[in-house]
């Protein structure tokens, strides 16, 4: 292991392993520094990349990152694949987003008039045209919105592949946690490990999803505004797929889904909890998503279940990711990605090390760190309660994050 590297990632997620794995394919010296590579919120995301099924009324910055990224991903993804011999599952066709009662149709109507509004691609469906579509889903169905351009893929086979391929190209991965940034004449130089050992880098990347705010060493006016968001996942096993594409559904306002994978597994989910660093899995979150489930796929019960998992998304006040320089020179963030880790992996590490192609320079203002310096950030629509996302489209008024003087001492002193 060398002790200096031109790059060096802290955080071995979906989101470091890409920016890693990019930069050394362009040449460079890189490692990942993290204790447990790719087994937080990566191991437990569905994998859907879907900017389109997703979009808000108050999102629009976030969504123009989606679909910038969600068309960097089939050669991302071809790239991958061909770097590290895995088959990522890699899959595009489609998500339908379906409504169950009168009150969801409506939303599912406003829904539909927002997204011709943008041009986006996306077909307004009637319930017998969804259920030709996808033969499974219950005949209460009302409608639904075909986002035909939406994909997704299996996020441990990704993060599996980036660490193969990671290796391939020479990348370093050091099984152990980042404790302290090291700095010298104000400028970021590396990290200690627990160990006392140093990994020195010209260049940090802080990559720890929801544990991003806690290395020690980072001041006060770098350090990310990022908390934890917990989310519940079931994983269903069934003899013969039960669904050709991903469905989403809106069942008396609350929101669940439902993703296939190639092997028959039904990914389902997912909870959104403002419950801190608690990844207990617990029955009332299962029983949420087995309800919602069942109203839309009536089969759904009698599938198998494979695993149970809770993750932590890393929010931040105005749901978007922090990518780009910190006012420490040195020192990068690539975190925050909340619901869009997955999704927004190639655009992340265009974004941090350069790609094919020069990303909009108008996708680095989304994102950059610094739009947090100048005081309260403003008024943010994050989610504030323990339920579940009741509506992301805009209908659920709720109370702002902590603000970012406050996150030190509610987040741990390591990331795990």
């Amino acid at each position: 292991m060398a002790d200096h590297f031109d790059l060096l990632v802290v955080g071995g997620g979906v989101i470091g392993l890409s920016v890693a794995w990019r930069a050394a394919r362009r040449g460079l010296r890189v490692a990942v520094a993290d204790p447990a590579p790719a087994s937080g919120a990566s191991h437990a995301a569905a994998g859907m990349l879907a900017p389109v099924s997703e979009v808000t009324y108050t999102e629009e910055p976030l969504l123009r990152l989606g679909l910038a990224s969600l068309e960097r991903w089939p050669a991302f993804a071809a790239e991958l694949a061909e770097a590290s011999g895995h088959d990522l599952d890699h899959r595009a066709d489609g998500t339908l987003d379906v409504a169950f009662g009168t009150d969801d149709l409506a939303a599912l109507d406003d829904l539909a008039a927002f997204t011709a509004k943008l041009g986006l691609p996306a077909e307004r469906l009637t319930g017998r045209e969804c259920r030709r579509l996808e033969p499974m889903l219950a005949p209460a169905v009302r409608g639904g919105l075909l986002a035909g351009g939406d994909a997704w893929v299996d996020p441990r086979r990704v993060t599996s592949a980036l660490l193969a391929a990671l290796g391939h190209a020479g990348g370093v991965l050091v099984r152990a946690r980042a404790a302290e940034l090291l700095t010298t004449s104000a400028r970021a130089t590396g990290v200690r490990l627990p160990t006392g050992e140093t990994l020195g880098a010209d260049l940090v990347i802080l990559a720890a999803g929801a544990w991003s705010g806690s290395l020690e060493g980072v001041p006060p006016e770098a350090l990310p505004p990022v908390r934890p968001v917990k989310g519940q996942i079931m994983r269903l096993r069934s003899p013969a797929p039960i669904l050709r594409r991903c469905v989403r559904g809106v069942v008396h306002g609350s929101h669940v889904y439902l993703v296939p994978r190639g092997d028959g597994e039904v990914v389902l989910g997912a909870t959104q909890e403002e419950m801190g660093f608690d990844t207990r899995v617990t029955a009332g979150g299962l029983w949420e998503l087995l309800r919602d489930a069942r109203e839309l796929v009536p089969g759904v019960t009698e599938l198998e279940v494979a695993e149970v998992a809770a993750g932590l998304r890393p929010g931040t006040p105005d749901n978007l990711p922090l990518i780009g320089p910190t006012v420490v020179p040195g020192l990068h963030l690539a975190t925050g990605h909340h619901r869009g880790g997955v999704l927004l992996a190639p655009l992340t590490a265009d974004l941090c090390v350069g790609g094919t192609g020069e990303p909009d320079p108008g996708l680095s203002a989304i994102c950059s760190p610094l739009r947090f310096r100048e005081g309260d950030p403003g008024e943010h629509r994050p989610p504030g309660d323990r339920s579940r996302e009741h509506d992301p489209r805009g209908h659920d008024v709720r109370e702002p994050p902590p603000r970012e003087d406050r996150l030190r001492e509610h987040t741990p002193r390591e990331y795990r």
